[in-house]
């Protein structure tokens, strides 16, 4: 009889910036997971969710702990730091996208000008006033980036998985 093949070996996913993950309790605890509960502790006193003493006490103890189990107690009952994070990476989009929209801007600024100045240049040479043509592009050119203001981007709607 043909023997089953055995599942490819997977590697453990690493952990949760927030916290140290629980693979074993007893498995022993290393420096950056002590660490990454510190600053767990560290931002739930910013945010007024410890007292100091009890900030303290946990801090001690997390210095102490030897394995994992002795550390997820310690952070368990506070938010995760990782919803932090991402309110701050997606901040950091925001402004990265309002910054490169103001560009866009400018660019329009800029063809406006120019357009405006053949115009103008133009209506000299012929001696009379033509008919203001740079409207219509820059109209369009304005409606996409309304647009693009108004819509979603592909990054920022909700993945259908």
């Amino acid at each position: 009889m043909p023997e089953a093949p055995h599942p490819a070996p997977t590697t453990p996913s690493p952990p949760a910036p927030h916290a140290p993950a629980i693979q074993e309790p007893a498995t022993r605890a290393s420096d950056g997971d002590r660490d990454a509960a510190l600053t767990v502790l560290a931002a739930a006193l910013a945010e007024g969710r410890l007292d100091q003493g009890e900030y303290d006490s946990r801090s001690a103890a997390a210095l102490r702990a030897a394995t994992l189990g002795e550390l997820a107690p310690l952070t368990a009952d506070l938010p995760a730091a990782r919803e932090q994070a991402e309110a701050e990476r997606r901040a950091a989009r925001e402004r990265e996208d309002l910054t490169e929209w103001l560009a866009e801007w400018r660019y329009w600024l800029g063809g406006a000008f120019l357009m405006s100045a053949v115009w103008g240049v133009k209506s000299v040479s012929d001696g009379e006033l033509a008919y203001y043509w740079p409207w219509m592009p820059l109209a369009i050119w304005a409606a996409v980036l309304v647009a693009l203001a108004i819509w979603p981007s592909e990054r920022d709607r909700p993945s259908s998985s």
